[in-house]
């Protein structure tokens, strides 16, 4: 009988020791438990944060692509030949939105402006500023009466004039003043630009003076094609 208490004793001991290393175990375990749990959030609200984020980044991007094409710079597709043979169809271009707002177009810088009538914008060369009395007879620009050499045509012009024939065709709307537009001399608050290809430019010649609020800017930097990429020249007085 001593016997068989003493193995009751043994097995209650071995049972309670069982209880209380399986306590000890789950105790251990809810700390474990915890601290998973926390890492998984943890994960979950990095992720969360990096999307935040992106989708600042990319908000913040819109933004500032929206106020630099608004204000500062926006691109623009050469389309036609009225720049020839400085500028080709499909060249695409940077306008410098900015710098008219700090002083007045310049003669012989290329500009882009709206034609409101025909809802598009033109790209052409500045001739006449504001106070300018302009005269184009053939291939002869006269401002304020005096002869003016326009080397960004040069080659052209003695090209055609070794064939016998004028770079300028004459025709009713190809000189000036004309039949459309008589006034010679250019309005304050506005320009009087050609396209490069005299022979076939829709411009001043036809459309008349081109007004401040008009001018989207100066056309500065070709960036396609990419053979072509080149700050551009501006022929000045």
């Amino acid at each position: 009988m001593d016997s068989q208490q003493r193995n009751n004793g043994l097995n209650d001991g071995s049972d309670n020791d069982s209880t209380e290393t399986q306590s000890h175990a789950f105790q251990q375990n809810i700390p474990n438990r915890a601290a998973a749990h926390a890492s998984g959030s943890g994960k979950q609200s990095g992720a969360y944060k990096e999307i935040v984020e992106w989708i600042k980044a990319l908000v913040i991007a819109v933004v500032l692509v929206f106020l630099i094409r608004q204000f500062l710079f926006s691109p623009f597709i050469v389309d036609g030949p009225s720049m020839q043979p400085n500028f080709e169809t499909g060249e695409r271009l940077i306008v410098n939105k900015i710098i008219y707002a700090i002083r007045e177009p310049k003669f012989g810088e290329v500009v882009v402006f709206d034609v409101p009538e025909q809802d598009r914008k033109f790209i052409k060369r500045v001739i006449g500023v504001p106070g300018d009395t302009i005269r184009l007879e053939g291939d002869d620009l006269y401002i304020n009466e005096k002869k003016i050499d326009e080397p960004y045509i040069k080659e052209a012009i003695e090209a055609a004039h070794a064939k016998g024939e004028l770079y300028n065709l004459a025709g009713p709307d190809s000189n000036f003043p004309n039949s459309s537009n008589q006034e010679m001399t250019v309005p304050e608050g506005a320009i009087f630009a050609l396209g490069d290809n005299r022979r076939n430019s829709s411009d001043s010649r036809v459309i008349g003076f081109v007004t401040d609020d008009e001018v989207v800017g100066r056309a500065d930097i070709i960036f396609w094609p990419l053979n072509k990429l080149e700050f551009i020249k501006h022929w000045t007085k």
